[in-house]
């Protein structure tokens, strides 16, 4: 696929999530980001916001088969993964497959489970397989995590662990709408009777998971120079040697942020990284990956205040 062709896809795909979800136009592009990057997605924002609903009118749009688990205090391991259950009529055992067989998983509201639960992911979402009773299952080569998750500080709630915090490409905060936007909800969904579908919606399927496959394979066309990548580690390695900054970001972070630069370049039809995809996606590559030291906290200092502070100061290539 070309890079033209790349970037009318995503136009199309936007344009049929947009029947259905009013605003949230960057989360939406982050999403497709994500996607021909082959990255997973956070999304954190307060009840009520969407996150789920934009979730499933994406997989909706790009025609991925589409699974969801809603995270539970009582979530097993297994009932992500699936068993291996033995059959009494062939005296064998028989794989039962979990919802994480799929192309795009909807974690929903992911930190109402024990860590415990929430490490079945990690493999997954790092080598696109699972092991089970010590045997291999790939996933396939589209396989998306789109996880939700409420703000920390509600009840009932766990931490997610820094080793899977640090496999999602981007966190993404959805905030609440403007004026304008929430009376064009109402007006939208005010008079159903039922909850909305994208079916319903009228979104459209408009990809598959071949031309998805595709159009990620059009990040061969864009190049990443040298000078960009020593922007990228820079602007990275910049988050370990920052006083208020306890723990910084990994050389993954490194590398998401990259490809996640060439997957914007992408999208907007270039063939060529600029300074300024990697300091669009700085933030939301960064934020879930770094740790407030204690004196920063006390002053009340935020994580994105200090990501845009060191994007300020770190010097891009010409």
């Amino acid at each position: 696929m070309t890079l033209e062709e790349t970037r009318s896809l995503a136009a199309a795909i936007r344009a049929e999530v947009g029947k259905a979800i009013v605003g949230q136009e960057d989360t939406v592009e982050h999403l497709l980001i994500a996607l021909i990057a082959r990255g997973h997605v956070l999304l954190e924002g307060p009840p009520g916001t969407a996150k789920t609903f934009l979730a499933q009118c994406f997989s909706r749009a790009t025609g991925l088969d589409f699974g969801r688990i809603q995270f539970t205090p009582d979530l097993l391991p297994g009932d992500i993964l699936g068993s291996n259950l033995f059959n009494f009529q062939t005296s064998q055992f028989t794989l039962t497959r979990g919802p994480i067989f799929c192309d795009l998983l909807l974690a929903d509201e992911i930190n109402r489970t024990p860590p415990k639960t929430q490490a079945a992911l990690l493999e997954a979402m790092q080598e696109r397989r699972v092991t089970l009773d010590g045997e291999t299952h790939a996933l396939g080569e589209q396989f998306m995590v789109v996880a939700t998750q409420n703000p920390i500080e509600n009840q009932g709630v766990y931490p997610l662990p820094e080793a899977q915090l640090d496999r999602f490409a981007f966190k993404l905060l959805v905030a609440y709408p403007s004026l304008e936007e929430e009376a064009r909800i109402v007006e939208r969904f005010g008079q159903n009777a039922g909850a909305p579908t994208p079916e319903s919606c009228g979104v459209a399927v408009v990809a598959d998971a071949g031309t998805i496959a595709a159009a990620q394979g059009s990040l061969r066309h864009v190049t990443l120079a040298p000078e960009i990548v020593d922007y990228t580690v820079r602007l990275v390695r910049a988050t370990r040697d920052n006083a208020e900054i306890a723990s910084g970001a990994s050389p993954r972070a490194a590398v998401l942020l990259a490809n996640a630069a060439r997957a914007r370049a992408a999208l907007q039809g270039r063939a060529y990284v600029i300074p300024d995809d990697v300091k669009a996606l700085a933030t939301a590559v960064l934020r879930h990956r770094l740790l407030l030291s204690p004196a920063a906290e006390i002053e009340g200092r935020q994580i994105e205040d200090l990501v845009a502070g060191l994007v300020e100061q770190t010097e891009a290539p010409r």
